[in-house]
């Protein structure tokens, strides 16, 4: 008998146990299915055998590396379940596009109808699969031998993705004959895909899966349009560019076209702004431009070039920080684990922000506030502003949206909008790059750059972090006047560099460890693109550094 460390426990188990058999020793320790392991602080598959004196450490879908691998292993599911109903033949390319709702958007391409009755399908096949408990088998190939495969199956996104891997092994998946590469773990068998549901939505699926806080609830099916339809624009044009993926991107900078890719996108993101400002400029009822936005969104730098651009139309416009309106420290209040809540609307002096507009709407002159973060505290400087017919306020803060924030303020004075990095680029067709990586990513650069923040500090709030978006941003995003996506299609190959030492510098007994890790994986796919060509009023620049506005 072997001897297994778990929970502060010894576990006696049979020698070459697989981490599931320790796994059904302990189940009833935990309030749902456990799905992944870390053995010695290396994340593991249930089918993987333990070693004598391990220690193991189960992971379930209240866990992010657990509940990573239940959508992961969903979405493998699903795929298999499309090709299944539809044929092989009659596909050109199941897409595994962005996030709607709370589920994800599958654009299935051929010669296959895609409604209500194909989705339903889709749907019986996946609980047939579920029923079955069918093994979700692994095995490792040359990248050689991955290339000619996906190249066999039709899958060239996959096949591109691998002739710029440096590895000389890559891991593939299988379910009964179908066989596929993901990006991270899975679970041992489909049996374990219970909670999911499918919706036939604008020509395509949305597979609605359950949060992490609530792993067997399937949440409402509530579609943003608005953030939905700016998610699908810009996944189209980085198609018709041909650049809907990271190999794509990588051809774009082996070729030596790189600069050209950059160029059209920040002209691009220039026009999209401009288009902006000429909506408001249109409406001179408008003195108030509302911007709101989660962490790492640009949205201070999309304040400063959405200026410039209203400068152009003959507006004068000012930019207002939401945060230089925080309450002193001290009368902060706290969250559930009695650290601040700077997230939260009460961390706002609403009343004080409400007068100070409504006075510049009256033509008053107003002092203007400037927040002290290291003293904690409200300070006057002698700055001040008066409103004249031309100017306008351009106010930034994550609560721009929400109208209890400027509840003194006429709808018909208030232009809002919604910012995000949504991002347009894939791994390939099957794995997807969630928005909020390339978030944390930028605000790990950003953090390290101007706080002298640890990446593992970074990256232990974020979830703090996430949890104030869900609260006080997202369920005001649909309210705005016009989304904007600040992704750009080429940023994670030039944030590599940047990114790669800050992750490497966590130490392996660190719990951050398992997510840098997981972030180093992900950079291995990008090759990487010098800095040196990024415009100084890129939006990017809020982030490495080098931009023409004071951010």
């Amino acid at each position: 008998m072997w001897t297994v460390k778990w929970n502060n426990r010894e576990l006696q188990v049979e020698e070459n146990s697989p981490l599931l058999s320790v796994a059904e020793m302990v189940q009833n320790e935990y309030a749902h299915d456990i799905l992944l392991a870390s053995v010695d602080g290396k994340l593991a598959e249930l089918h993987k055998t333990v070693k004598d004196g391990s220690r193991v450490q189960f992971f379930t879908a209240a866990d992010k590396p657990g509940f990573q691998t239940y959508q992961r292993s969903l979405i493998f599911l699903l795929v298999k379940a499309i090709y299944g109903v539809a044929g092989r033949e009659n596909l050109d390319k199941v897409l595994v596009d962005f996030s709607v709702s709370k589920g994800i958007y599958v654009d299935v391409r051929g010669r296959v109808t895609v409604d209500g009755d194909f989705t339903a399908k889709v749907e019986a096949k996946m609980r047939e699969f579920v029923e079955e408990k069918l093994p979700i088998a692994k095995r490792s190939v040359s990248t050689d031998e991955a290339v000619k495969l996906f190249g066999q199956y039709e899958m060239h996104d996959k096949e591109k993705l691998f002739r710029y891997r440096r590895v000389s092994k890559v891991n593939l998946y299988r379910i009964r004959n179908f066989e596929d590469y993901y990006y991270g773990y899975m679970v041992p068998d489909t049996g374990y895909l219970k909670y999911f549901k499918l919706f036939s939505f604008d020509g395509g699926i949305v597979i609605q899966m359950p949060v992490q806080k609530e792993p067997e609830v399937i949440p409402d099916f509530n579609p943003g349009e608005k953030v939905y339809r700016c998610q699908k624009e810009s996944s189209k044009w980085g198609e018709a560019l041909g650049v809907d993926t990271v190999g794509d991107l990588n051809e774009w900078i082996v070729n030596g076209s790189i600069g050209e890719l950059i160029l059209v996108q920040e002209a691009l993101m220039e026009k999209r702004l401009g288009e902006i400002a000429s909506q408001i400029a249109a409406d001179r009822k408008k003195k108030f431009v509302m911007i709101a936005g989660p962490s790492s969104s640009g949205k201070t730098s999309f304040s400063h070039r959405l200026s410039i651009q209203l400068r152009t139309l003959g507006l004068k416009p000012h930019p207002i920080a939401l945060d230089n309106y925080f309450v002193n420290r001290e009368d902060t209040p706290r969250d559930e684990f009695g650290e601040y809540n700077f997230e939260c609307l009460e961390a706002i002096d609403i009343k004080q922000f409400n007068k100070d507009m409504t006075d510049l709407l009256m033509g008053k002159t107003v002092a203007m506030p400037s927040f002290n973060f290291k003293k904690g505290k409200r300070e006057y400087r002698g700055d001040t502003l008066t409103l004249g017919a031309e100017d306008i306020l351009v106010v930034e803060g994550i609560h721009g949206l929400n109208d209890k924030l400027s509840y003194s303020l006429a709808p018909e004075n208030k232009y809002k909008i919604y910012i995000s990095a949504l991002t347009q680029l894939n791994v390939d067709e099957h794995n997807r790059i969630p928005s909020t990586d390339g978030r944390l990513i930028r605000r790990m650069v950003r953090d390290a750059r101007t706080r002298g923040t640890a990446a593992k500090d970074t990256i232990a709030m974020w979830p703090s972090v996430r949890r104030g978006e869900e609260e006080n941003i997202f369920p005001y995003q649909e309210s705005a006047d016009v989304v904007f996506n600040s992704a750009l299609i080429y940023e994670l190959a030039v944030l590599k560099p940047y990114a790669e030492p800050l992750l490497f510098g966590i130490p392996k007994e660190s719990p951050e460890y398992v997510e840098a890790k997981r972030l180093l994986k992900f950079f291995d796919y990008f090759l990487t693109v010098v800095s040196d060509n990024i415009p100084n009023n890129s939006l990017l620049r809020e982030f490495m550094g080098g931009s023409c506005f004071n951010v």
